[in-house]
């Protein structure tokens, strides 16, 4: 197997080949050298609607501000899971993929809060 090089062809030269980009480093691109980022691998398909699947990688931002309709990762009792995040009635609420569960208000006495907003979602070969 060989690598591909853009600069290296058979016959003609390629109209293209000024615009063939170099490795392309992920950590650099979705900015995980800051210290508010972290890959985050999910498990369940519930916003498949949002093309997130299951196994897919979200890049979680925990500095980030809470906007309306935004996906998060919060934690619910002490379980982490994801959600629409949405103003409603006063308040922000997290909103499932699946329609089967009822809103949580983001509350924390009730031990319910936001880590952290999802910022990107990345997806190995299967």
């Amino acid at each position: 197997m060989s690598d591909y090089k853009g600069d290296r062809t058979t016959g003609f030269a390629s109209p293209a080949a000024d615009a063939v980009e170099g490795p392309i480093d992920l950590a650099d691109v979705l900015d995980l050298r800051r210290p508010s980022r972290y890959p985050v691998r999910l498990r369940g398909a519930t916003f498949r609607t949002r093309g997130i699947m299951d196994g897919d990688i979200l890049i979680a931002d925990t500095s980030g501000q809470q906007i309306s309709g935004q996906l998060v990762i919060a934690s619910v009792s002490g379980v982490f899971v994801l959600a629409e995040l949405q103003s409603r009635k006063g308040g922000w609420w997290l909103i499932s993929g699946d329609d089967m569960r009822e809103p949580v208000r983001v509350d924390p006495a009730l031990d319910v809060e936001v880590w952290a907003n999802v910022s990107g979602v990345v997806r190995e070969k299967p």
